[in-house]
Order: structure tokens, then C-alpha cells, then sequence
């Protein structure tokens, strides 16, 4: 069978690239190796938000981007995106003092455009707090702004039906082996041996294994990229869950965590560190368990705390000699062979347009003629 455009890996950006391409009216391929959203797709923070915490290391263009990004979510997929309050509770110990959480929120105003979901307010802390069993001791100020919680395998899913509508076609579960470029195409092995696949255009969107991808290219120079594969844990625990996402500074280390809604449940997280082993056998360990179970009663005052669930999902990020809170959260869209591009990272809320700009690339290389294009950013998500 012969295709424009093989996409390889079915996360949510691999799925937006399937979207955005089909919709250009491009013959579109998804490869999966095991499942829809089986990957670090399905074990995110859920959270569709511009950003906050990105203004301290100076990404502003990242945080517009993904503001913008979360309204228009919040209006193709009203039935998978819900606007949700966000508490910032500041304590006398707390890093960063109020004055600088209110500035960061004025700017998150300014970047989303004074749109309705990017107010924000200072609430009174001597009334009624929203937050259950919350440490009172040494608080000195609250704010509440708002930002928006998904379920991120569902949102993924739906995009691949949007993408399956528009006319691509999926392969799941497929596992590329070999990828052979000659006479300017691409011949893809995989291992259902029983077809034979052409595609013009390969987009490497295989998260934790986009380096993997690369290994499998033979006939053209390859151009691989240093990253580090970045383990993230979150634990759901039995309790009930909170009015809304409150936004807390680890007293460990003064890293950013959510104690979250989930399922009429609790969910805590995200960890961070460097992961070195097979990405499909990440799990959550005991010493992440801990430090998440640690920052949840240092701030909710409770007897006990009962974990029910625990996941780990892998972030790609580009190898530079600084912190893992530093370093670029923006997808880097990387050329590493002819009409080959690889996605290294990306945001669950950037992930439209992210496909836009992989589109972009596309066409400057092999133009559509189609006369039934659409714009994914007028298609509503199911």
C-alpha cells in the first residue's frame, strides 16, 4: 500500500499529526506498536493549562501558545475538557512569595489575552476556604485562578477517529522494524509481514522511542538528537476528591506538584528523574510513592493515606546542562533525514498546533493538490 505521509507512534501528538495531515488532504498511515494513548499519553498530569510554573524559566512563547491552545480545546471538546478551578495556597516558608505568584498571574492573563478563563483572585483566608483539612498554620495568602483537567487517553482517541473520519488509516497494533529510503520514498518493513508499505513523508512521533525509530533508518544520512528520557510519577489515593486543583510547592525540594480531582478520587503528582531502562517497562517506585504521599499531608491534614494506583510516564527532553525544571517544555521539531521529521518532547495541550507547524514542514517538501482541505482548528473532538 502505498501512503503520503506514515506517521509512527499513536500518542496524542503522533494522533494530531494524523489529524492535521488528513484534514490537508494528504493519504495518511498511523503505525502503533501497542495501543492508543498506551504510552506517556495515558499517563500525564490530565491537565490542559498554559503553563504557570513555565514563566519562571522565561517560556513565554510556550505559555501563550498553550493558553490560546487551551481555549480553543475548551470549545472543540467541551465534552472532554473542562474548565477547573486552581488554588495556590502560600505559606510563610514558601519560595515564592505572593507578590511574585501575583505577578506570574497577571502575566498568564496577559499571555491568554484577558480571555475569560485567565482571570484570577486573591481569596480571603480568614473565611471559609475551599479546601478541605488544609494546613492553616503559616498561611498567608491564597489565589485562585483557572486552567482546565482532561482524561488524556480519552482526548487521544479522539483525535485518531477525527483523523480516522477525515481518511487515515491506522495499523495497531504494528511495530515498524526497518525503514528503507530509496527513489525518494520510504519502503516501511514492519512486523506484520504480510503487506508491503510505501510512504513519501515519515513523521517519527514515537515519544520515549523516536531514537529507537531513528536506529531503523537505513539509505540516507540519519541526524539523531542527545535527549534524556525524564520519568514523571503521579499516585491516585483514596480520598475524596479535592474541589478543584491545588497548586503546591514541595517542602522536599520546592518542586511544582497538583493535588488533583481524579475520578472522584485524589491524584498527586508529577516526580522527576532521569530514567535509563526499557520505556515499556517504566513504573512508579516506592521512593516517588513517598515523596508524593510526603507533600500531599504536609499540606491536606489527614491520619492516613491509602494509595489505590500509581503510574509513570516518560518526557523527552533535550540534553543541556541545566535543571530538569529549566530546560525547554516546547516540542522540538527536529529534520533527521530527508522527508523525515522527528518530534522530540511536546505538551498534551500543544499538541494541535504543533501538528500545524509539523504540516507546515510538510508542504514546503510535497504539496498537496487536494480541494477538500479543512482546518483542525474549526474540527470538534468526541
Amino acid at each position: 500500500m502505498d501512503y503520503d505521509i506514515a506517521v509512527i507512534g499513536g500518542g496524542i501528538q503522533g494522533a494530531g499529526v494524523a489529524q492535521a495531515a488528513a484534514a490537508a488532504g494528504y493519504k495518511v498511515v498511523v503505525f502503533e506498536q501497542a495501543g492508543i494513548a498506551s504510552g506517556t499519553s495515558s499517563k500525564s498530569s490530565k491537565l490542559i493549562h498554559g503553563g504557570l510554573r513555565y514563566l519562571e524559566s522565561g517560556q513565554f512563547k510556550l505559555v501563550r501558545k498553550t493558553l490560546l491552545e487551551r481555549e480553543r480545546l475548551i470549545q472543540l471538546a467541551p465534552g472532554l475538557v473542562k474548565p477547573v478551578r486552581f488554588y495556590i495556597p502560600i505559606y510563610t516558608q514558601t519560595t515564592r512569595k505572593s507578590w511574585q505568584i501575583a505577578l506570574g498571574l497577571f502575566l498568564y492573563q496577559v499571555l491568554g489575552g484577558f480571555k475569560k478563563y485567565t482571570r484570577f483572585k486573591r481569596l480571603n483566608i480568614n473565611k471559609t476556604l475551599p479546601i478541605q483539612n488544609l494546613r492553616m498554620t503559616n498561611l498567608s495568602a491564597m489565589y485562585q485562578y483557572y486552567d482546565a483537567q482532561t482524561d488524556d487517553a480519552l482526548l487521544t482517541r479522539a483525535v485518531i477517529r477525527s483523523a480516522e473520519s477525515l481518511g487515515a488509516e491506522l495499523k495497531c497494533p504494528v511495530k515498524v522494524t526497518r525503514l528503507e529510503f530509496e527513489s525518494n520514498i520510504y519502503r516501511i518493513t514492519t512486523d506484520n509481514t504480510n503487506e508491503s508499505v510505501t510512504a513519501k513523508f515519515i513523521v517519527n512521533v514515537a515519544g520515549p522511542w523516536v531514537n529507537h525509530v531513528l536506529e531503523k533508518v537505513n539509505g540516507t544520512a540519519v541526524s539523531i538528537l542527545d535527549c534524556d528520557l525524564v520519568q514523571g510519577t503521579h499516585i491516585v489515593i483514596d480520598a475524596p476528591a479535592p474541589e478543584g486543583v491545588i497548586y503546591v510547592e514541595a517542602p522536599q525540594d520546592q518542586r511544582a506538584v497538583f493535588i488533583m480531582p481524579w475520578k472522584n478520587k485524589t491524584l498527586i503528582g508529577t516526580t522527576e528523574k532521569i530514567y535509563t531502562g526499557d520505556p515499556a517497562k517504566v513504573v512508579a517506585t516506592e521512593e516517588e510513592i513517598q515523596y508524593l504521599k510526603k507533600v500531599y499531608s504536609h499540606y491536606i491534614l489527614v491520619d492516613d493515606i491509602k494509595v489505590i494506583d500509581s503510574f509513570a510516564g516518560l518526557r523527552v527532553l533535550p540534553v543541556l546542562e541545566t535543571s530538569f525544571f529549566s530546560r525547554p517544555r516546547d516540542t522540538v521539531i527536529h529534520e533527521s533525514a530527508e522527508q523525515l521529521l522527528t518530534l522530540y518532547g511536546g505538551k498534551l495541550t500543544g499538541y494541535r498546533v504543533t501538528a500545524e507547524q509539523v504540516l507546515a514542514k510538510i508542504q514546503k517538501v510535497m504539496p498537496t493538490n487536494s480541494t477538500h482541505q479543512v482546518s483542525t482548528k474549526n474540527i470538534k473532538l468526541f
